[in-house]
């Protein structure tokens, strides 16, 4: 008598289920068993789907499988528009070319949970099978919680590599690379990467940090990295390096704020030939003595930019390389080439004043009065005197040259470059550096990442992933938005809820027909880079 027996093909993960026979081997003298493939298995409901009967030619009833979405069994109409919009965008960055090529089994599952992520806005994923019910999306069918954690955890980090090599060489190589790094919080005890550490939003929990790759130029995220919470963001640049190595990238510009400079990165960057633009602190030697040698001069006519109200300098300097090189047991040191651009702001410079002078009220009253707050000990000490004697009480006296070497460097500020030489130029692009927080403000707010909800590390990772995705579509949408000025009558939500009005109607045996549009509805299509459907 037969029994089914079930295996797993390790390259598409598909599990067959096969008629296994026994018979009396005579020549071999032992029992052994013929196998025939009936079918394979339906993951989610564990039901065997028969294999479809060969086609000798001799029949015209066979069914021929053919490319394309499935045809429909029922009579049913859902809403399709913003669906639409978000698969005429996939194809158009190669996000779904991509995702195919790396996660083929399950790349329609990662889209319809992506897409539910940027329409549901902060919905949690238990929503999903209610989105799911009313909406056309590319898996078209129910992902139930279980079925989603699963679809996280088979997220590998080789997939997800790939992926990011694929979608970094569809990017400008000339357009500058924004690097940042934000704090996502967690109530999860079983996470080994939730630490405490310095969070940038003073949330009291533990965090795990996001490093995130943006272009200047596209706007679109295509690299991040997840980071223990207690990691700070000056030693995420080497392993930055190693991964764009890896990656392949070519002719790469980063553009990173004060808080990822060191000597030992901007060797590295040199290193790896990478060209950048970096935020540095007016506390460093070299910038500290080129500061004080044109303190006087940069404010002049000549210095002044117009169109950013600001007085900026360039000024060529060496860099003291160095590389160590434990292969050789040497180490090459010789000077690069650099420069150092210096800026003053002079409405920056009265703020910062007037912010300073307020503090300084305020710990002096606190002196004053005898409500000393510890935590600012140290700030008493460096900038007042303080005598008490009983018949006189207690007298303040501030430090003036305290006060005014602090006051000193109010409305400057410093960035340096291996490759631009145009102060106005390198200052456009590190403003731009904000579309980077404006990215993670997405991810948080409106992706629902703002609060880990997973309790396993192979989910989080491929939840972040997912949410990765979606932030790639919202990304490009919010740049057609700014680039066609669609914010001064719109905001992201109200132009997403306009396509997600425009129904389609499928029948079976016929073509999927599209519901009625407005003209808005098809300038919208026409603005955001995409025909309207037909």
């Amino acid at each position: 008598m037969g029994s089914i027996v079930f295996y797993k093909n390790k390259k598409n993960g598909i599990t067959y289920a096969y008629e296994s026979t026994p018979y009396w081997d005579k020549e071999k003298q032992q029992g052994r068993s013929k196998r025939k493939c009936i079918g394979h298995v339906e993951p989610e409901t564990g039901e065997i789907i028969p294999n479809r009967p060969k086609d000798n030619g001799s029949s015209k009833e066979t069914e021929i499988k053919k490319r394309g979405p499935k045809p429909t069994e029922h009579c049913k109409r859902t809403f399709y528009g913003a669906t639409y919009l978000f698969d005429e965008i996939g194809g158009k960055l190669g996000v779904t070319e991509d995702l195919r090529k790396c996660f083929p089994d399950t790349y329609e599952k990662i889209l319809s949970v992506a897409y539910y992520l940027i329409l549901e806005d902060r919905n949690p994923l238990s929503r999903f099978s209610h989105w799911s019910a009313i909406h056309k999306h590319p898996f078209g069918n129910d992902i139930p919680s279980q079925r989603s954690s699963e679809l996280f955890a088979s997220i590998t980090e080789e997939d997800k590599f790939k992926f990011f090599s694929l979608q970094g060489k569809r990017r400008s190589e000339k357009e500058y690379w924004a690097y940042d790094i934000s704090t996502i919080s967690s109530y999860s005890k079983c996470l080994k990467q939730v630490q405490y550490g310095h969070n940038k939003e003073h949330d009291p929990l533990a965090q795990i940090n996001l490093a995130l790759l943006f272009g200047q130029e596209s706007q679109l995220p295509f690299y991040y990295r997840k980071l223990p919470g207690n990691i700070t963001d000056v030693k995420t640049v080497k392993n930055l390096l190693a991964d764009l190595d890896y990656l392949g990238y070519q002719k790469v510009h980063m553009v990173m704020d004060r808080g990822f400079y060191s000597e030992d990165n901007v060797n590295g960057l040199f290193r790896d030939h990478i060209k950048f633009l970096l935020g540095v602190r007016l506390s460093l030697k070299f910038v500290k003595t080129e500061l004080e040698q044109c303190r006087d001069s940069i404010r002049t006519w000549s210095n002044y930019n117009k169109e950013y109200d600001i007085y900026m300098v360039c000024i060529p300097i060496e860099w003291d390389y160095t590389q160590d090189r434990p292969y050789k047991g040497d180490a090459i040191r010789e000077k690069r080439r650099m420069y150092l651009h210096l800026y003053f702001n002079s409405q920056m410079a009265v703020d910062d004043e007037l912010e300073f002078t307020k503090k300084m009220i305020m710990l002096n009253e606190e002196l004053e009065s005898g409500n000393i707050v510890p935590e600012h000990k140290k700030l008493y000490e460096k900038y007042f005197d303080v005598k008490s004697t009983p018949v006189r009480g207690t007298k303040v006296t501030a430090r003036q040259e305290a006060m005014d070497e602090a006051k000193k460097n109010y409305g400057y500020f410093a960035l340096i470059s291996n490759e631009l030489k145009d102060p106005a130029e390198a200052l456009k692009i590190y403003r731009n550096k904000d579309l980077v927080e404006k990215a993670f403000s997405n991810i948080k707010e409106r992706l629902d990442c703002r609060r880990l909800a997973v309790s396993s590390e192979l989910s989080l990772d491929g939840k972040l992933f997912v949410e990765f995705i979606a932030l790639i579509y919202l990304s490009y949408i919010k740049k057609q938005m700014q680039d066609q000025k669609l914010f001064k009558d719109y905001t992201l939500q109200d132009v997403l809820d306009k396509f997600d009005l425009i129904e389609c109607f499928e029948r079976p045996g016929c073509e999927m027909s599209i519901g009625e549009m407005t003209e808005v509805q098809k300038n919208l299509y026409s603005l955001m880079g995409v025909n309207p459907p037909t």
